[in-house]
C-alpha cells in the first residue's frame, strides 16, 4: 500500500512491492533455516506461518484493510504471542540449573560422564598420524609390557616392531602407513583427538591423553533405550527416570546423576510458589511492595502532574518556560536520571547526605530504601503525568466550568464533581497503562537498589525493593542457580495479575463501551 500512498502506479510500483515482498521472504527464510538448524521448531514453524499469511495479504487482489494490519499483526505475533506462548510452555517445565538440556542430550553427557580409566592405570606411549585415506591411526606401546599395538577407528591389532621407527631415546618416530601430525594439525584438530577412540576388544579403549599419551579407558556407565535405564557397571547401581527430569537410584530416589533434562512437571512450578515455604514467604512479600509501588507510583505522579497543570493553567507570567522546565525529567533518558540519583543518594559521597548534613545509608534500610524509589520514580513519571493532565483539562468544554459558577458551586466543588470524574473517566485507559508499566518497571529496581537491601545471610534471593519482575529476573539469571522455570511461572502470575486488574478498571470505568 505504500506505493499507492506515494503516488506509484503501473510496473514500478508491482516491481517495488515484490522487492520489499521478496526482500522480506528472503529474510524470513533465512530464519527459518537457522532455527531449524538449531532444533528451534516453534521459532520455525511461528516464522513459517508469517511467511504464508505476508505473502497472502499482499499478492491477493481482495483484503485490502488486512494488506494495512498484515504487518502489525505478523509484528505482534511474533515478539507478544511468541513470548507469551513460550513462557506459558516453560512455567510448566522444570528447566532449572542441573536440567537444561533434551533427554537425548544429558544422557549422551551422563554416558561420556561414565568413562574412567582402569583400575590397573594402563597407559600407552602414542604415536598418532594418518593414514593415506585421511583417517587418523597410531602405535600404542604399553608402557609396562612393551606391547605394541596398532590402532585405529575400527579397533587394534598386535604391531610388529619392524613397523616401526625410534629415536635415540627409543621413542616411536614413525610406523609404515601413518603419516606423523604438523604442529599446525595438532593445533587445528585438537577436539578430534580428543575424541578418538581405539577399541581394544573387551569394552574398554584407548583414548588419546595429549599428543603422545593414551589411556586405557572403560565405560562404567551404559544406558538401556529399551527400559530407560542407567547402569553402574562398577558400582552396581541401577537408575530409573524419576520423572522429574533425572536418573535417581532405584534403591534410593535422593541419589540422582547429572546433569539432568527439562521436563514436564505441570502445575508443580506454580504449586511452589503456593505452598513451598521457602518460596512463599518471599513471593508474597514482594507481590504487596509491587502493589504497594505501582499503586503509589501512580497516585503520586498523578497527584504531582495534575496539581502542576491545574497550577499552570491559570495566565501566570513565564508560563511557557515553566512548562518546559517541566518536562525536562521527561526528556533525560531515564536510566541516566536514576543512576544519577543513585549517586545522590550514595552515604559516603552523595549530594543528598552532603547538603543535609546527614550521615544515611539510604540503601541499607528497607524503608528508606523504599522512598528512595518512590521518590526517583515521581522524579521520573510526574512530567508525563503533567503533560496527559494538561491535555485533559484542555480537553473538557469551559461551558461546564461556567455553568458550575452560575449555580453557586466554588471552584473546589466544581473540580471534585465536574473536572475529576472527567479527567478519570479521559485519563482512564492512561492511568492504567501506567499501573501496568510501572508493575514491571524493572529498570528503576535494577538500576537504582538492585532489588536490596537482601539478607544474603539467610540465603534470600527477594530483597526489599524487589518487585515481581526483578524477582523473576533474580530466580532465573541472579545467581549460579537459575529457575527459568519458576521464573517463568512468577511471570505467568505478572501476566495474570496485570491483565486482569486492566480488564477490570477499564470495565469499571466504562471505558471498553466507548471501544
Amino acid at each position: 500500500m505504500f506505493y499507492k500512498l506515494v503516488g506509484l502506479r503501473g510496473p514500478l510500483a508491482l516491481f517495488l512491492k515484490l522487492g520489499i515482498l521478496g526482500g522480506a521472504d528472503a529474510a524470513m527464510i533465512w530464519l527459518i533455516s537457522a532455527a531449524i538448524n538449531k532444533n528451534s521448531f516453534i521459532i520455525a514453524g511461528v516464522v513459517t506461518v508469517a511467511l504464508i499469511f505476508l505473502n497472502y495479504s499482499f499478492m491477493t487482489k481482495g483484503a485490502i484493510p488486512l494488506k494495512f494490519l498484515a504487518v502489525g499483526l505478523v509484528f505482534f505475533s511474533i515478539f507478544v504471542i511468541t513470548p507469551t506462548g513460550y513462557t506459558i510452555l516453560m512455567s510448566t517445565y522444570n528447566f532449572k540449573t542441573g536440567n537444561e538440556i533434551a533427554k537425548t542430550a544429558a544422557i549422551r553427557e551422563i554416558i561420556n560422564n561414565g568413562i574412567v580409566a582402569d583400575a590397573e592405570g594402563t597407559a600407552y606411549d602414542l604415536f598418532l598420524g594418518k593414514t593415506s585415506s585421511g583417517k587418523y591411526a597410531g602405535i600404542l606401546e604399553n608402557q609396562v609390557s612393551k606391547e605394541l599395538l596398532y590402532g585405529d577407528e575400527n579397533g587394534v591389532r598386535p604391531a610388529k616392531e619392524s613397523e616401526v621407527t625410534r629415536d635415540i631415546s627409543g621413542l616411536i618416530t614413525g610406523a609404515n602407513g601413518i603419516k606423523s601430525l604438523t604442529d599446525e594439525e595438532f593445533a587445528n584438530d585438537d577436539a578430534v583427538i580428543t575424541a578418538l577412540r581405539f577399541p581394544l576388544g573387551d569394552g574398554s579403549y584407548a583414548a588419546p591423553q595429549g599428543t603422545n599419551v593414551a589411556a586405557r579407558l572403560i565405560q562404567s556407565v551404559t544406558y538401556d533405550p529399551v527400559t530407560d535405564q542407567v547402569k553402574n557397571i562398577e558400582l552396581g547401581i541401577t537408575y530409573v527416570d524419576n520423572g522429574n527430569g533425572n536418573f535417581a537410584a532405584k534403591d534410593d530416589p535422593t541419589t540422582r546423576l547429572d546433569p539432568g533434562w527439562r521436563a514436564f512437571s505441570g502445575i508443580d512450578n506454580f504449586k511452589a510458589l503456593a505452598l513451598d515455604k521457602k518460596l512463599r514467604d518471599p513471593f508474597i512479600k514482594v507481590f504487596i511492595w509491587t502493589i504497594a509501588f505501582a499503586f503509589l507510583s501512580v497516585g503520586t505522579t498523578f497527584a504531582v502532574g495534575m496539581a502542576l497543570a491545574l497550577a499552570l493553567e491559570a495566565p501566570i507570567k513565564f508560563r511557557r518556560f515553566y512548562r518546559g522546565f517541566l518536562i525536562l525529567p521527561y526528556a533525560i533518558p531515564s536510566f541516566m536520571s536514576i543512576l544519577i540519583w543513585r549517586g545522590l543518594f550514595n552515604k559516603e559521597y552523595g549530594a543528598i547526605n552532603t547538603l543535609l548534613g546527614l550521615n544515611i545509608d539510604w540503601f541499607d534500610k528497607p524503608w528508606l530504601a523504599r522512598f528512595a524509589v518512590i521518590l526517583v520514580n515521581l522524579w521520573l513519571g510526574f512530567p508525563y503525568m503533567y503533560l496527559i493532565g494538561s491535555g485533559a483539562l484542555q480537553s473538557i468544554p469551559s461551558e461546564l466550568e461556567e455553568a458550575a459558577s452560575i449555580d453557586g458551586a466554588s471552584e473546589k466543588q466544581t473540580f471534585y464533581t465536574i473536572k475529576l470524574p472527567l479527567l478519570l473517566q479521559i485519563l482512564g485507559p492512561l492511568l492504567i497503562a501506567s499501573f501496568a508499566y510501572n508493575f514491571n518497571n524493572f529498570n528503576i529496581i535494577y538500576l537504582l537498589t538492585g532489588g536490596g537491601p537482601t539478607n544474603a545471610i539467610d540465603g534470600e534471593v527477594a530483597g526489599a525493593t524487589d518487585i515481581l519482575i526483578s524477582y523473576a529476573y533474580k530466580t532465573a539469571f541472579g545467581s549460579n542457580f537459575q529457575d527459568l522455570g519458576l521464573s517463568s511461572a512468577i511471570s505467568m502470575v505478572m501476566f495474570v495479575i496485570v491483565g486482569t486488574m486492566s480488564m477490570y478498571t477499564l470495565k469499571k470505568s466504562k471505558i471498553m463501551d466507548t471501544l
